[in-house]
């Protein structure tokens, strides 16, 4: 129960990660590798903010700026510098791994001892991992309300539209380019606020544990989608991310159970994404060949 409970509480707040992953990669079009730099930055931040004595929650919030500086960056780099969107979020990743070092000041830092938001005083008295599960329950579920009443605005839709049809978008007035910064902005800060719940649920920040949390995210946002299907309303997508999230922590649970070694999760993450996307070819396939074979078997 308590394996249980404790990844239900973590695939929360990667839930939020996931989200981020959302906005950027399904929204609007984008395919940001920025993130494998805004998740430790975000996590470096907070972490660092708790050792020099910052409120925990301040420290949280700051998580959140920090991603959107990295996300604004890459936005800035691809609209006003014409970089290749790859290469933009890949400049950026890096540079942001040199930023890390200096914030941290080594490898890896650790809050032992320190206070978190995990260890507030209305959670003191409930069960081990419940309070991950709190914590994460709330920044999912004010996180959902406050994107589904932001993309349901007219900036909102104008970010959609973006997305949807650039040059579209383009015809109407829509400034293109803004809209991509906005969303990257945004994108990037649930990716560094995931970061910092993680260091302080984790009890610790890397400079390296950004690796795969792209994969990660996607897989949280297929696996979401495969389970509920596409055609949702845009706050239910939201939420069936977030449950993908959950969902894709308890296969890992369960591959672990089956005698795989930590070591593999990256590997195993991996495949279960790249059979998620497939999924929807195989489905297609099935479904051509029982309609040709009905067509056959007709007299």
């Amino acid at each position: 129960m308590n394996l249980v409970t404790s990844t239900i509480g973590q695939g929360l707040l990667w839930g939020i990660l996931a989200l981020g992953l959302y906005l950027s990669f399904r929204i609007l079009n984008f395919p940001d590798m920025t993130v494998e730099g805004t998740f430790p930055f975000g996590a470096a931040i907070c972490v660092s903010s708790i050792v020099h004595g910052v409120n925990p929650w301040f420290a949280t919030l700051l998580s959140f700026i920090a991603g959107m500086i990295t996300g604004a960056v890459t936005g800035l780099l691809y609209t006003k510098g014409k970089i290749p969107v790859l290469l933009a979020g890949i400049l950026t990743m890096t540079g942001v791994y040199s930023v890390n070092l200096r914030i941290l000041g080594k490898a890896n830092v650790g809050l032992l001892n320190q206070a978190t938001i995990l260890n507030e005083k209305f959670l003191d008295k409930l069960p081990t991992n419940f309070p991950t599960i709190i914590i994460g329950l709330i920044f999912a579920i004010l996180i959902v309300i406050l994107l589904a009443l932001f993309l349901n605005t007219d900036l909102g839709q104008a970010f959609i539209a973006t997305g949807d049809n650039e040059k579209m978008a383009r015809s109407i007035g829509i400034n293109t380019d803004n809209m991509k910064i906005l969303g990257l902005m945004v994108s990037n800060g649930l990716i560094g606020l995931a970061g910092g719940l993680l260091a302080q649920n984790g009890g610790y920040a890397d400079v390296n544990m950004g690796i795969g949390t792209m994969v990660i995210g996607l897989a949280a946002i297929i696996i979401g989608e495969v389970v509920y299907g596409k055609n949702l309303t845009l706050t239910a997508r939201l939420v069936a991310v977030v449950i993908g999230s959950i969902l894709y922590r308890l296969v890992l649970l369960l591959v672990l159970q089956l005698g795989f070694s930590t070591n593999d999760f990256k590997l195993i993450s991996a495949i279960i994404l790249a059979i998620c996307m497939m999924l929807p070819l195989l489905q297609q396939k099935f479904h051509l060949k029982k309609l040709l074979k009905k067509g056959i078997e007709k007299p």
